[in-house]
């Protein structure tokens, strides 16, 4: 099978080329595991983190990709979940103990980085992490979900908030377009605000139903009961802490930060960031109830996911332009042929 693989981690301004297309077996499933084979994968800012040695995979070569689409061809031992043609859909979290906070577990285990994931062909994963994708959504709509959109989900719900308080969201790429759909459905009153550096992005958020949209560093026009950042970055952190209310929340939904602008974090003063306690609370992972429940929820609104795709080759591109910014809501990969594809 076909699959881009990671043989070294480094900085990507020193490796713009970071992953090499090869040729591997097809992975036999074990017991209880399913064989899937790859019609779609997401492209995730995780990848990056991987790539640059924020959250480096324990061994190398490594297959990344952890926005999975495919369908089932082969069963394991003791499968009862699902049958050969079901299609199906793999996010982050590739293993786990099972339990409520299994996103936090010491036996959690990453698609991508602590096994094979979905720049390849095909992949194989344990079945109760293999999760039926409901038809409304085509593969390509499909692939964002399972991670920006499962992870935004989890991010929305930790913010505590109630219908009619404001949500602010910083950063508007993959996961804040989708959030700011859910936040729409499911607090129909709560204004949301949106804070990005970019022009064009501002604009999109605009386009989607925020009520204003600026640059990171300026004040919202009112303050904000909780702020979701999106970012790699450590500026917007410090930034997003004087938009909140007394009592507000800022969750920070991101595996790893990026140290370029880490200095950013001297600015941050009590009386102006911390005090009246606000708060900061991290999304660690994600649990398959979370990609389970948000699934069913995005068919019901239905949430319709902004992308850009292309061909499995051209990943090293993909990522190059996920590191520029340069990209508009979500990028998909094209693994299986058109045929694979609904």
């Amino acid at each position: 099978m076909r699959a881009m693989i990671l043989q070294k981690t480094g900085a990507l301004a020193d490796q713009p080329v970071p992953l090499a297309m090869v040729e591997l077996p097809v992975p036999t499933p074990g017991s209880q595991e399913v064989l899937i084979k790859i019609s779609v994968c997401g492209v995730c800012h995780t990848e990056l983190d991987e790539i640059e040695g924020r959250t480096p995979p324990p061994r190398l070569p490594i297959v990344l990709g952890h926005e999975v689409v495919g369908i089932v061809t082969e069963l394991g031992e003791g499968v009862t979940k699902h049958r050969v043609g079901d299609r199906v859909g793999v996010g982050w979290i590739y293993h786990s103990d099972g339990s409520k906070n299994e996103n936090l577990s010491s036996e959690f285990r990453a698609t991508g980085r602590d096994a094979n994931g979905g720049y390849a062909e095909f992949m194989t994963v344990h079945e109760n992490y293999a999760f039926p994708i409901p038809e409304i959504f085509t593969d390509e709509q499909a692939a964002p979900l399972l991670c920006a959109g499962s992870i935004g989900y989890r991010a929305l719900r930790l913010t505590n908030i109630t219908n009619g308080q404001p949500l602010g969201l910083t950063g508007f790429g993959g996961s804040a377009h989708i959030v700011i759909q859910l936040a729409q459905h499911q607090f129909p009153d709560s204004p949301v605000y949106v804070f990005a550096r970019d022009e064009r992005e501002r604009q999109f958020a605009l386009e989607l139903g925020s009520v204003w949209a600026g640059d990171t560093t300026e004040h919202s026009p009112e303050k904000l009961q909780a702020i979701i950042d999106t970012t790699p970055a450590w500026t917007p952190v410090v930034e997003a802490m004087k938009n909140l209310c007394p009592g507000g929340r800022l969750v920070v939904n991101a595996i790893r930060k990026q140290d370029g602008d880490k200095e950013s974090l001297l600015g941050l003063d009590y009386e102006n960031h911390l005090w009246m306690e606000r708060e900061i609370k991290s999304v660690a992972n994600i649990t398959g109830r979370d990609i389970a429940e948000f699934l069913t929820t995005a068919a019901t609104i239905p949430i319709k996911p902004n992308f850009q795709t292309c061909q499995l080759e051209d990943a090293n591109r993909a990522l190059l332009e996920l590191k520029q910014g340069s990209i508009r809501g979500a990028k998909v990969l094209i693994v299986g042929s058109d045929d694979d594809q609904n």
